[in-house]
C-alpha cells in the first residue's frame, strides 16, 4: 500500500509523537509498504507562540493537494490536529475520500493550562476534527473510555512500543553513590516538572529535554542537571544510568518514555493517572 502521514508534529521536533510516527513508517516500510510523511518542514512556518521549537506550517491548499495527488496515496492518516492537520482533513472531506485521525495528545488540557480557555470549548473544536474521520486512533482503553464519554465516535486500539534493539538494559547496572532520578521529556508546563524537581530526594535529579521552561527552570534548580534534548545512544546511556525514573504529568495519553526507561531496566515512578495505570497498571516495574 502507499501510505500518506500528515502531521503538525515532525522532525526536527523531539517528542513522543514525532517517536511514534517515525516507528510507524519505519515498521510499514519493512514490511513493504510505502510511506510518505508531510510535515511542517515541506512548507513556511512560525514558531507557535510561547513554544517555539513547535512550528506551525502555513499550507496552502492547491500546493498540498498536489503533493498528495503527486504521491497519489491508498490510506491517508490525519495525524495531528493542527494548522497541517486540518488542511488534510479539509482535501479528504472535499474528495469524499476516507482517512484516519489519531488522539496523541490531551490538547484541551494542556489549552486549559497555558490560557485557561474552558476544555468544553476545545473538546467540542477537536470533536468536530475527528468527527468526519473513519477511525479514530488511540493508545490505551483509559483514552478510549474518556472520549467515549466526550461524545467521539470511531474510536479503535492503536498500541504503543519501542524498539528493544536501541532500548535496552547496559551489561553493567548503575552503581550509584546516591540514587539518582531521572526525567525525560519537554520541559513545559503541562509536563508537571515542578513535581519533580521539588522532591525532597536523596541523590542527583537529571532532566533530560528541551522546551520553553527550560531557562527558567535552570535558573530556580541550579541543583539539577539539564542535559537538553537526547537521541538515540546517549537518550539510552541517560536510562541505564538512572536508578529510578520519575514521570510527573498527569495530562499525557501515554507517556512513550517510561517504556524506553522499562525497556532500558530502570523502574519507573509516576502518578497513578491515564497514562501511567496503562503503562504500569500492577506490574511489579514502578511505583504509582
Amino acid at each position: 500500500m502507499r501510505i500518506l502521514i500528515l502531521s503538525d508534529a515532525w522532525t526536527p521536533q523531539v517528542n513522543g509523537v514525532v517517536r511514534t510516527i517515525e516507528a510507524t513508517r519505519d515498521e510499514l516500510v519493512r514490511r513493504g509498504h510505502v510511506v510518505e510523511v508531510i510535515g511542517p518542514d515541506r512548507f513556511r512556518s512560525m514558531p507557535l507562540p510561547s513554544y517555539p521549537e513547535i512550528r506551525l506550517a502555513f499550507a496552502r491548499p492547491r500546493r498540498l493537494a498536489a503533493m498528495i495527488d503527486a504521491f497519489a496515496p491508498d490510506a491517508i492518516h490525519v495525524s495531528t490536529e493542527g494548522p497541517l492537520g486540518w488542511a488534510g482533513r479539509r482535501y479528504c472531506v472535499q474528495r469524499g475520500l476516507s482517512f484516519s485521525t489519531a488522539f496523541h495528545t490531551q490538547f484541551p488540557e494542556y489549552v486549559r493550562l497555558r490560557t485557561g480557555i474552558p476544555l468544553d470549548w476545545t473538546y467540542a473544536w477537536l470533536r468536530r476534527f475527528h468527527g468526519r474521520a473513519g477511525a479514530v486512533m488511540v493508545s490505551t482503553e483509559s483514552v478510549h473510555r474518556h472520549l467515549e464519554r466526550k461524545g467521539f465516535r470511531n474510536l479503535v486500539r492503536w498500541d504503543r512500543g519501542v524498539d528493544t534493539d536501541i532500548f535496552r538494559p547496559t551489561p553493567e547496572p548503575p552503581a550509584n553513590p546516591s540514587p539518582v532520578h531521572l526525567c525525560v521529556g519537554r520541559v513545559a508546563v503541562e509536563k508537571n516538572l515542578e513535581a519533580f524537581l521539588a522532591l525532597p530526594t536523596r541523590g542527583p535529579k537529571v532532566v533530560v529535554g528541551d522546551g520553553p521552561q527550560l531557562a527558567s527552570l535552570k535558573a530556580r534548580h541550579p541543583d539539577v542537571t539539564f542535559t537538553g534534548s537526547k537521541t538515540g545512544a546517549d537518550l539510552v546511556a541517560q536510562y541505564a544510568a538512572a536508578d529510578v525514573f520519575v514521570f510527573p504529568s498527569r495530562t499525557d495519553t501515554f507517556g512513550l518514555v517510561m517504556l524506553e526507561a522499562l525497556a532500558c531496566g530502570t523502574p519507573v515512578a509516576a502518578f497513578p493517572v491515564q497514562g501511567p495505570l496503562d503503562v504500569i497498571g500492577s506490574a511489579d516495574v514502578g511505583c504509582l
